[in-house]
């Protein structure tokens, strides 16, 4: 890989697609050249980076010549159509969709955990679910020295996590609220202002959503746990970014509130704020436009034994997406 290499963005004029503008600028990601891509509607915005501004182009199978990294955030049936053109053009691919992301071909990988599995790539690199990312950041560092056995998951996910749009609605709504006027839905199945809505994703069979399945099978691929128990509610809140994760953990080991501090506060792209004297905890308002996440409300489960019960939060179009594409970039670059 260059030093410099070629970046490809697809999807580069939505939510996520503007973060990862916004934090390979922050990084300084060595971009040699920028490519930005979207839908035909979206052809010809332009966008700016480092100072330089950069008109966004219609989305082809040939758009990939001469790219190293091609990024793609534009959802999965866009990634199955495109990807392989990008692949087929020499590009390695980062995608954030869910395309790819349980193919036994393909690594999922968030690097602070699995970054040793960016090697084996075909190709294809899959970016997690963002609950599922946010999740293992806590989770992950206890697992390595406690053995993770069981996880129960409800998640506070906010707008961002449904696009641009749901972001817009969210806020568009509060106004008509104050107003007095009717509320339009449209981006979400309810009405989010005021409310919290019991369903991201849509309903399987089993009474699950896909978000709540996606938890907990990306984390068994991600954790190379195939015998790890799962199970989450998914619900959407009327936050505008970064995502709440209430969790319930199952140790193989005895485990303490005090032993799982003293491996989370040196765990890497994890801030530990659990302090209950001073009200100290994290909130979604704190970590908006954050690249950490972070843990606390850190207590002995009352109901399991070699349990905590614990509160993660992170940015969904950061760690959730953007930032962690971006650092799989890093690793390849």
């Amino acid at each position: 890989m260059k030093a410099n290499p070629h970046i490809a963005i697809v999807g580069a004029t939505g939510a996520v697609g503007i973060e990862l503008l916004e934090t390979m600028e922050r990084r300084a990601f060595p971009v040699g050249h920028l490519t930005l891509l979207a839908s035909a509607r979206s052809a010809g915005k332009k966008l700016t980076f480092s100072g330089k501004e950069y008109s966004v182009k219609e989305l082809t199978p040939d758009s990939f010549q001469g790219v190293d990294i091609a990024i793609f955030s534009a959802g999965a049936s866009i990634s199955r159509e495109f990807a392989p053109h990008a692949v087929k053009a020499g590009a390695v691919v980062i995608d954030n969709s869910s395309a790819f992301r349980m193919d036994d071909s393909v690594p999922l990988v968030i690097p602070e955990i699995n970054a040793h599995a960016i090697s084996s790539h075909k190709g294809i690199i899959a970016n997690p679910n963002c609950t599922t990312a946010i999740t293992l950041m806590a989770l992950y560092p206890l697992h390595k020295q406690f053995g993770l056995k069981r996880m129960i998951a409800s998640t506070y996910q906010a707008a961002s996590g449904a696009g641009a749009q749901a972001m817009e609605e969210l806020q568009h709504q509060i106004k008509q609220l104050e107003k007095g006027e009717l509320v339009t839905v449209k981006a979400l199945p309810y009405q989010i202002a005021f409310n919290v809505i019991p369903q991201v994703d849509v309903f399987l069979d089993s009474g699950y959503t896909k978000e709540e399945m996606k938890l907990a099978n990306e984390s068994r691929k991600i954790l190379d746990h195939p015998a790890l128990k799962a199970s989450a509610t998914c619900v959407r809140v009327p936050v505008l970014r970064a995502h709440a994760i209430s969790l319930t953990a199952e140790f193989e080991k005895a485990i303490t509130p005090d032993l799982a501090r003293a491996v989370l506060k040196d765990a890497p792209g994890i801030d530990l704020m659990d302090d209950p004297s001073t009200k100290s905890y994290p909130m979604p308002i704190q970590y908006s436009g954050q690249f950490n996440c972070a843990v606390g409300r850190i207590r002995q489960d009352c109901a399991l034994d070699n349990a905590l019960s614990l509160w993660v939060v992170g940015d969904q179009l950061l760690k959730g997406a953007a930032l962690n594409a971006i650092q799989i970039a890093e690793e390849l670059a």
